[in-house]
């Protein structure tokens, strides 16, 4: 029989999704809480992380991983609150690999932390397609943008446990179509809650700390018991 020439086509993101599994395990080891925050650039992302870092300080043991394509410029402003923050440079990739998490985590103390934040790299498309262990994506849009961007960008807001709509300070002053946004992020996720924020005034933090304090403690009694099931 001649020896047949066939070409094998493989799953390109297997590799990530082994470091997925990999980071699941060690979040699960700790009770350690991971969500993988994503948005375009200028949505407001580390801006919504300084208030956000402001308000769980006290209560919460919490880190952030700042993803990002060069600079460091975010990571320390958020440093200079005096938060435990990594950078992360994808030197001109469009998102954050599993791998390159992974290996920010496990130098992370996780045993001395609830909660990491990752933000991604500015992008609405790249990192929505790509596991990095988080228990939940969460997307963030401002209305400085438009109004359809979850119909234009399904597959973040179909898979994202929250959304944030920020910059509501600005709304007055915009055609952003609030009602029609709504509409349009039902068509593709009839389910997720919707926090609408300013970072700037404050209005709205309120709520998106509960959630965040909410889905901590639901994941980690989720981890718990089955630790405990397991035994």
């Amino acid at each position: 029989m001649p020896k047949l020439n066939i070409k094998i086509y493989r799953n390109l993101m297997g590799a990530n999704d082994l470091w997925a599994v990999r980071t699941r395990a060690l979040l699960k080891k700790h009770h350690v809480v991971m969500l993988n925050l994503i948005g375009s650039p200028g949505a407001g992302k580390t801006r919504l992380l300084e208030k956000t870092v402001r308000a769980l300080s006290k209560t919460c043991r919490f880190a952030v991983l700042e993803g990002d394509v060069a600079t460091t410029h975010d990571a320390e402003r958020l440093a200079r609150l005096d938060c435990r923050v990594s950078q992360l440079l994808t030197d001109g990739a469009c998102h954050l690999e599993a791998k390159l998490v992974h290996y920010a985590l496990r130098d992370l103390p996780l045993t001395k932390l609830d909660l990491v934040v990752v933000e991604n790299v500015g992008n609405l498309v790249c990192p929505a397609e790509f596991d990095i262990g988080e228990h939940a994506k969460v997307a963030v849009l401002s209305v400085t943008e438009g109004e359809d961007k979850p119909v234009k960008y399904p597959t973040l807001f179909r898979e994202a446990k929250a959304v944030v709509l920020t910059k509501m300070d600005l709304l007055p002053h915009l055609p952003f179509n609030l009602k029609a946004c709504r509409a349009y992020l039902r068509q593709v996720n009839a389910t997720t809650p919707v926090f609408q924020v300013s970072a700037q005034t404050g209005r709205g933090m309120a709520a998106w700390i509960k959630w965040l304090r909410e889905m901590r403690h639901e994941n980690q009694t989720t981890d718990a018991r089955r630790q405990t099931t397991e035994k």
